[in-house]
């Protein structure tokens, strides 16, 4: 007799899908492609119209440290345009990935298990949310930090009238590529309970090798902390700290992914001695 299990798996499966010839999933390609560009597109036009908007969040921690009545500059008569469209292009994948996730999602989607579907979706999930608790945490905690450090070596003009000062002229590209690639850094670095899960799930990892390995990942914390953020003690703390701490809800997620792979064969076992017992 066949498995029941398997049998309820299998209908809902790929294979019951009518086969769709190679011109077909490239044609369903192109449609997701086409959405996904569309979104894009519609959220780059937004991001222009709002460019100063997004700037003027993005410059506030400079605004703070520096006070009143200072100012960033442009050297090239062609920079702050450009400023403008790749602060556009970097809002609009941010505005824009929901749609892109989804097409995505809607393209992958009809070759898996129902299963396998629903075992997706917390990933998709927590993606999202991990990256903007990082750029979040960089925002409100490490940004402030980082630049009252650095503009603590402005000097002013000596009394003796011997010497010059030295004052900070930010260039607008230098610094939204600065912050921005900064965001970017802390974001993925949030992922990691993302990818050590899901590695945990294919079995590339397990918890037992991610908790004997524990000393080695606060190490590698500390020098990804060092590389990303500026170089002042408080970001880097302020950065390995919370790698520690998705390593180790990482070490708890991968535990919960095998005690639950490890149901699921206790119960396939069991299922299948039943019907081995069966005439």
């Amino acid at each position: 007799m066949s498995d029941p299990m398997l049998t309820t798996e299998a209908a809902s499966g790929p294979e019951t899908d009518r086969q769709m010839p190679l011109i077909d999933h490239l044609i369903e390609l192109r449609r997701r492609l086409l959405y996904s560009f569309v979104g894009f597109v519609i959220c780059f036009a937004i991001a222009f119209w709002k460019s100063d908007v997004v700037f003027n969040f993005l410059a506030d921690p400079l605004a703070q440290a520096l006070g009143e009545g200072r100012r960033m500059i442009y050297t090239d008569l062609t920079e702050a345009f450009f400023t403008r469209v790749k602060l556009a292009s970097w809002t609009a994948a941010f505005l824009a990935f929901p749609v892109i996730a989804t097409q995505v999602w809607l393209f992958i989607a009809p070759g898996l298990y129902k299963k396998e579907r629903n075992a997706f979706w917390p990933f998709l999930v927590a993606t999202p949310v991990l990256f903007f608790m990082g750029a979040a945490l960089l925002y409100y905690l490490i940004i402030p930090m980082a630049w009252n450090f650095f503009l603590s070596f402005q000097q002013l003009a000596p009394d003796s009238g011997i010497g010059m000062p030295i004052q900070f002229e930010g260039k607008v590209n230098e610094y939204l590529s600065l912050i921005m690639s900064l965001i970017f850094a802390f974001g993925i670095a949030f992922e990691l309970p993302v990818l050590l899960t899901l590695l945990a799930k294919v079995g590339i990892v397990s918890a037992a090798g991610l908790a004997a390995n524990r000393r080695y990942a606060v190490v590698i914390a500390f020098v990804v902390a060092a590389v990303v953020t500026p170089p002042d003690i408080i970001s880097q703390i302020g950065l390995a700290i919370p790698l520690i701490l998705l390593y180790e809800i990482s070490i708890w997620s991968a535990k919960l992914v095998e005690r639950q792979r490890a149901r699921d064969e206790a119960k396939r076992d069991a299922d299948l001695g039943i019907n081995d017992d069966e005439p």
